[in-house]
């Protein structure tokens, strides 16, 4: 590991001090401009395209794409790339099919602000059966995701500052709450955006440097690297996990992460909140071009880490701090400005709080819009709403820390679980909701009980020998989850009541939409 000296660490210091405290103002300015839940959660619908592509994109990505990511892809090779192939392809389809259309209807559906209270609205649910199991199922499994991020800040801190984990990961959870708990989500996509921006600078810049600084040795450095036997041809085809051949369930569930984006509420939520939908085409190509970049730019940092720290070789637990050692030793060994490494080890940071932020804010729409408001107390003020959202950040925020506690806890394994649970629960219903008129209330709660019901099955109970069915059998979750909750809804849509005619006249009134 790079060992920074005492001026590299003051330097460095000082730009995460600026930075976090550039992101405590901006909490503090969107405050003042948050007067209704309205604002703040979906920010008056005011966002401009730019805002909503860069912020969506960032709070998809998290600490994910600049430290799981590269990591697995340091460790085992190029071919743990086709994850990041299924993921572009599914923000492709997401910008491109889901965004225009979610933003019409919510419009329709009685001005929804949350998917959960999308779903009430889309289907007419008076018992509110819709918006508690969506509600339960958010809240679960943005556990999870939040408590991904924050081990993201944990590890981050631990691996710049030799910070004890658990001191750096209260210190990453605090600054996230405060601007969280303040500006809501016009704070929430200002930071985002000035976030998204960072991370795909540091992205281009550090591993085209690292290469630089190879010297023509990089096939060679690479091979230096591997263990007995192993083989940089291997190393560098996507056809090979490790030293082993890929097979065809293994990239098939790699590629099933891109169906995981239909689902993911702090993503589209971002959708709902665009100001108009000339606005949308401007997001769509924004957020295409800085995912395809971003994606591209994180498989060469875990390879050009490979190259560049060789013969040193990242084990275990480390391989996901290759990002982190390669700014490390590019700007305090070859170039020395520590300064400028400390900004760009902030577009870390930037990632995990970017994904953080937006998961705290959207359980906090869940538990105080979804549940409080609508089922407990309905004639709750604007201003008890507000106080109850921010107490909810407060306590998510807590749980979170407590499932992120272990510093063993792997970014990627946290990732992947939260991943699968929302995209299995709710991306079908999503789909379906949007284009198929015969979608139905009873479908709908079917197919969402059991996308999140096989995904808890599958990924944490021992049934095969001891073993998780996803261990067993190496098939992701999220690709059964998905597949079996599309087929549920469709059955038992089928075999139920047809909707009103008030349900399917909003439906055709989306279709005839216009602003």
């Amino acid at each position: 590991m790079t060992t920074l000296s005492q001026s590299s660490m003051v330097a460095v210091l000082i730009a995460f001090v600026a930075y976090l405290a550039f992101m405590i103002v901006i909490g503090a300015v969107c405050m003042r401009q948050t007067k209704s839940t309205e604002d703040y959660f979906l920010g008056g619908r005011g966002l401009n395209g730019w805002v909503a592509a860069l912020s969506a994109q960032a709070s998809d990505m998290s600490g994910w794409l600049l430290m799981g990511l590269p990591g697995s892809i340091y460790a085992l090779g190029t071919g743990q790339a086709w994850v990041a192939i299924g993921l572009f392809l599914g923000t492709v389809c997401n910008w491109l099919i889901i965004a225009k259309r979610l933003r019409r209807y919510t419009i329709v559906a009685n001005n929804s602000m949350t998917l959960p209270e999308f779903f009430e609205n889309r289907f007419q649910d008076k018992r509110k059966i819709l918006l508690s199991i969506c509600s339960i199922v958010i809240v679960i499994f943005f556990l999870v995701y939040t408590a991904s991020a924050l081990a993201s800040g944990g590890k981050l801190f631990n691996t710049v500052f030799g910070i004890d984990y658990h001191i750096a990961l209260a210190i990453g959870a605090a600054v996230i709450l405060v601007y969280t708990f303040m500006g809501g989500f016009l704070a929430v996509c200002t930071t985002d955006f000035i976030q998204g921006l960072l991370m795909l600078i540091g992205l281009l810049t550090v591993p085209i440097m690292a290469y630089a600084f190879v010297s023509g040795n990089f096939a060679n450095n690479i091979q230096d690297t591997l263990a007995d036997g192993g083989s940089y041809h291997h190393y560098m085809s996507l056809f090979y996990n490790g030293e082993q051949p890929y097979t065809f369930v293994q990239i098939l569930s790699q590629l099933a992460w891109g169906l995981g984006y239909c689902g993911m509420p702090h993503i589209l939520v971002r959708f709902m909140a665009i100001k108009n939908e000339k606005e949308i085409k401007k997001s769509s190509a924004v957020a295409i071009v800085w995912c395809g970049l971003s994606l591209v730019a994180a498989w060469c940092i875990g390879v050009v880490g490979r190259a560049y720290l060789s013969p040193n070789v990242l084990e275990d637990g480390k391989t996901e701090s290759v990002f982190i050692e390669l700014i490390q030793r590019v700007f305090t060994h070859n170039v020395a400005v520590p300064f400028i490494g400390g900004i760009f080890l902030c577009g870390i940071l930037a990632a995990i709080m970017s994904t953080a932020d937006s998961q705290l804010l959207v359980c906090a729409s869940s538990v105080s819009k979804d549940i409080y408001k609508n089922i407990v107390k309905k004639d709750a003020s604007d201003k008890k709403v507000l106080m109850v959202s921010r107490i909810t950040v407060i306590a998510v925020a807590c749980l979170a820390f407590v499932i992120a506690w272990n510093p063993k806890s792997s970014i990627m394994g946290l990732v992947s679980d939260a991943w699968a649970g929302l995209g299995s629960a709710f991306g079908p219903a999503v789909v379906l909701s949007l284009f198929w008129k015969r979608a139905n209330l009873p479908g709908t709660v079917a197919g969402i009980v059991t996308g999140g019901a096989t995904v808890l099955i599958w990924d944490y109970i021992p049934l095969v020998h001891g073993q998780t069915i996803a261990v067993a059998t190496g098939l992701y979750s999220l690709l059964v989850g998905f597949i079996l909750s599309m087929i549920v809804n469709v059955i038992v849509s089928l075999c139920t009541k047809a909707p009103d005619k008030a349900i399917t006249d909003a439906f055709e009134k989306v279709n005839n939409y216009t602003e």
